[in-house]
């Protein structure tokens, strides 16, 4: 059941192509069905420095999906469906 909207930065989209050429979309499809349900469900990981207030869940061992939450509004907001290393 979707009790978040689901939002997508510039970049996410940029990304998104990569995690398809890769072979990690179903990776990334269950990752944001966890985001449309409950973000708060583990395992997540509470970001800090310049990505503080941000959330990460791992894709593989490489890569990660970085979002933020708004739980007043019920969204999500993508940040990043690569690495957050490469900036």
């Amino acid at each position: 059941m979707k009790q978040y909207k689901i939002l997508f930065t510039k970049q996410a989209q940029k990304d998104a192509e990569k995690v398809d050429k890769h072979n990690l979309k179903k990776n990334a499809q269950k990752i944001i069905a966890i985001l449309e349900s409950d973000p708060w469900t583990l395992p997540y990981e509470a970001l800090v420095g310049r990505l503080k207030g941000a959330y990460s869940r791992r894709l593989n061992i490489q890569h990660r999906i970085v979002y933020t939450v708004n739980r007043k509004e019920k969204s999500v907001t993508v940040l990043r469906m690569w690495t957050h290393y490469d900036d």
